[in-house]
């Protein structure tokens, strides 16, 4: 098993993984992030090396309902399994994908033996802060697999709204990007911050990282295949956000706090970004190459024209 390797990046010092005399191209550059922000990952098999090549960005948004098992506190291994081989294999294409997960909270339910989610704020930044570690655990072996190291960032809600602190994270999200064998997996900092635990399952905040980042595409995935009608029939193209929310019911998953309302926001803020956003269905990450290319089961929502 590789070693990881983590930096506190607020100290401005080069990351130096433990790898033995391997060294990762990773080690030659400074990150010089807000406080808030620490990178970690696992070193892969074969060497990193810079992308020259101007490439399409992707940014992937996994919510609770789809990393853990239908009605349970656990993680889904196969889940996982499915989701990182999708990434990997379009990646390995030429698309730089960004993964915005979920999940903290519901991984350190299970480590606890809960089976519901607490409403204290305290308890759930608890679950957060220890289920945190085991997210990325689970993400760094899977991917090793398919020789891609992670690269976690956690944020909260300043890191955007103060302009030093996101031109700061803008710039080591851009620098992981022209890393070809970096994947970096973001999360809102939950064991200090709690927007994402009251308002949100991480959809604003994949809105916010797919603007910053000037991607090209957001998916959410969610456990529908997209956004349906009175009928139930699946909506495959909207034009009207506003008109959509009419369709919208109010539910959400048993550990999930963002339902298909709270999408449409993020919708609307991604596209007035000139981000392309797609809702699909997280179960069947193997359609994501399909999703890029125009097809698959889905929601799509073209983006504004960005004058």
């Amino acid at each position: 098993m590789g070693a990881f390797y983590s930096a506190n990046t607020a100290c401005g010092e080069p990351i130096h993984p433990p790898c033995g005399n391997r060294k990762l191209e990773i080690a030659q550059f400074t990150l010089s992030v807000a406080p808030s922000i620490v990178t970690w990952g696992k070193c892969p098999s074969k060497l990193i090396t810079h992308s020259t090549n101007p490439a399409r960005t992707v940014v992937l948004k996994f919510g609770t309902g789809i990393l853990t098992k239908p009605g349970s506190v656990h993680l889904d291994a196969q889940q996982f399994s499915d989701l990182t081989q999708a990434v990997a294999s379009v990646q390995s294409d030429g698309t730089r994908c960004i993964v915005v997960s979920s999940g903290a909270v519901g991984a350190g339910l299970a480590a606890f033996n809960l089976n519901s989610r607490p409403t204290e704020t305290a308890m759930l930044q608890a679950c957060a802060a220890v289920g945190q570690g085991l997210l990325m655990h689970r993400y760094s072996e899977l991917f090793e697999k398919h020789d891609y190291a992670v690269a976690q960032l956690l944020v909260t809600s300043a890191d955007f709204q103060q302009n030093s602190r996101r031109a700061l994270f803008g710039a080591t999200l851009t620098q992981l990007l022209d890393l070809p064998n970096v994947i970096p997996v973001i999360n809102e900092n939950d064991s200090v911050a709690t927007e994402e635990l009251r308002f949100g399952d991480n959809d604003a905040l994949s809105a916010d990282v797919a603007a910053l980042a000037k991607a090209d595409t957001l998916i959410l995935f969610t456990a529908v295949d997209g956004l349906a009608n009175s009928s139930g029939d699946l909506i495959p193209e909207v034009t009207d956000i506003d008109d959509a929310l009419q369709h919208v019911r109010s539910e959400t998953g048993h550990l999930s706090v963002g339902g298909m309302a709270s999408k449409l926001e993020a919708v609307r803020k991604a596209t007035a970004s000139g981000v392309e956003t797609i809702i699909a269905n997280g179960r069947n990450p193997s359609q994501l190459s399909a999703l890029l290319s125009g097809g698959g089961i889905a929601t799509r929502f073209k983006a504004s024209e960005i004058t």
